[in-house]
């Protein structure tokens, strides 16, 4: 598979003048809107012939250098060791992963990566996410595996009972493709973009994910008694999904939040959720960088 038709992204513009013109542009929109739907409905398809035990497990760590709120986050020093070196420790703790790796377009990561030990494979500049990357570095991996669990990069103090329950509770449910991890939101973060929100069902599975709080009350305030839940960026996919992933459309929703997650319910299918006991310190400002690394000696951790 050519690296840069996993990762790359097209845009597509119209204009109308006249009924005539209006007319095409609703002809272009079924077209494309069928297109959409028959990708949906055919990845169900093949996903559905495959309902084996998901045993094999790859951890992959997509790292970026470019990044608009904070350019070359991976190699930023906490406490004298680079973010992706203390995420990539902390990963090698959990039990359920069979190989580690971490995927990048920049050099300068791959041998940072390289330095302290880790497995690398460079991937292209076009991938527009963490989740594509993920893809592409699957497609080049040598042994084959049934899930991939995305490990976010700045998340350098996640606890590897986390990346094992994520796979475990894929594992347990085979009308998933997808899992991921919420804890509770801090008041404080309530109004954050960059702390994403997140609400389920009864039996465990997303229904939605929003920068904005969610639920959100008449009053517009947060309300003390509300378990609010807080994302967590580790996520794993069924592999045979994860391959999928890339030819789905981009939906509204996921566009107009930002969150790729949106993507995969938007096409109807189903995300586990775990809840798991655990204060979140992710890595998104260069102002986080103090905040954890004061969190760090206030605990003694190394």
């Amino acid at each position: 598979m050519n690296p840069m038709s996993v990762c790359s992204s097209s845009s597509s513009s119209s204009s109308s003048s006249g009924s005539s013109n209006n007319a095409k542009a609703w002809i272009i929109h079924g077209v494309v809107a069928g297109v959409a739907i028959a990708v949906a409905v055919g990845a169900r398809a093949y996903l559905g012939r495959s309902r084996k035990f998901r045993s094999r497990v790859v951890g992959i760590i997509p790292a970026r250098f470019a990044s608009s709120r904070f350019q070359g986050k991976p190699l930023v020093h906490i406490l004298g060791k680079p973010m992706i070196q203390r995420t990539w420790e902390r990963a090698k703790l959990a039990a359920t992963l069979d190989h580690i790796v971490v995927a990048t377009d920049d050099e300068k990561i791959a041998e940072c990566c390289l330095g302290f030990g880790a497995k690398v494979i460079m991937t292209s500049e076009s991938c527009r996410n963490g989740t594509e990357r993920c893809n592409e570095a699957l497609q080049k991996l040598e042994k084959k595996y049934d899930i991939v669990v995305n490990i976010q990069g700045d998340e350098p103090l996640i606890e590897p009972e986390i990346i094992d329950g994520v796979v475990k509770a894929l594992q347990a449910a085979p009308d998933a493709v997808f899992s991921t991890a919420v804890t509770s939101l801090k008041s404080e973060d309530a109004f954050d973009p960059n702390r994403v929100k997140c609400v389920v069902d009864n039996r465990g599975y997303a229904i939605y994910f929003s920068r904005g709080l969610i639920p959100y009350n008449k009053s517009g305030k947060v309300n003390p008694q509300f378990p609010y839940l807080l994302h967590l960026g580790i996520q794993s996919y069924d592999s045979n999904f994860l391959k999928i992933y890339p030819e789905l459309q981009p939906t509204p929703l996921q566009l107009e939040e930002d969150l790729e997650q949106l993507k995969v319910l938007e096409n109807g299918y189903k995300m586990k959720v775990i809840k798991v006991d655990h204060e979140a310190h992710g890595v998104d400002t260069p102002e986080d960088v103090e905040k954890i690394e004061s969190y760090m000696l206030e605990r003694n951790l190394s």
